[in-house]
């Protein structure tokens, strides 16, 4: 997540979207009092930079038992997550920040977009438990990407932009805030077969339920390859 007020810019990272290279790209433009989640910090770790006086802090007021148990045990305090959802963005910058700052996120197809989340988790896990099985333990949330930049249901952002026509987009954006240098992202790694290829009727009956907001929103239709590249 970033909040950069020099540019009043609010993005919103959503998972298996290149949102940690976004974020890397718009630090470039965040200075001091400014938001800056998943960043790693020199021994490795993921920390976040935060306004003047929160250090990156997650507030008190809103600590899990977890976070105060380790407060306690270890002396750590917990730091912002990078996957914010829109209302708690604006629970954390106000009211007036969140309504006249540019806010934007990207969205992906969600066949696609859940088949590189299950590669990504399931990677060190031997042996590696079917898609099937990865699918209905899953929470839906962690799914689809959806309830990350709505409230209440509907749209909470000025800007979705597609993975797509990531390279494309991200242009458009930096042409409309006037951004002084390109959102470089360097080279992406693309899937090497279709998604089609590995998700099968069930798996997709499935992500057709938890992700038919985002289906429905941004016109996504599931694509089958041609039998001979199967």
């Amino acid at each position: 997540m970033i909040v950069c007020h020099r540019h009043r810019i609010i993005f919103i990272t959503t998972r298996k979207t290149a949102g940690a290279r976004i974020e890397s790209a718009l630090a470039e433009f965040c200075g001091d009092g400014d938001i800056v989640t998943g960043t790693k910090a020199a021994n490795g770790s993921t920390q976040a930079r935060a306004p003047t006086g929160t250090g990156g802090a997650l507030a008190l007021t809103r600590y899990r038992p977890t976070d105060w148990l380790r407060l306690m045990v270890r002396g750590e305090r917990a730091l912002l997550a990078r996957h914010l959802a829109a209302a708690e963005i604006r629970a954390l910058v106000g009211a007036d920040v969140w309504g006249s700052y540019f806010k934007f996120c990207v969205e992906r197809d969600p066949w696609e977009k859940a088949v590189a989340l299950y590669e990504q988790r399931t990677r060190d896990i031997k042996p590696r438990p079917p898609l099937a099985t990865f699918l209905a333990e899953a929470r839906p949330e962690v799914l689809s990407n959806f309830s990350l930049y709505s409230i209440d249901g509907a749209l909470a952002v000025d800007r979705v932009i597609r993975y797509e026509h990531l390279d494309a987009e991200l242009e458009a954006v930096r042409n409309l805030l006037n951004l002084p240098a390109p959102i470089a992202l360097g080279l992406r790694t693309e899937r090497a077969s279709h998604y089609s290829t590995v998700i099968g009727p069930s798996e997709r009956a499935l992500l057709d339920r938890v992700c038919a907001r985002e289906i429905e929103l941004f016109g996504y239709a599931f694509s089958e390859v041609a039998p001979e590249d199967r």
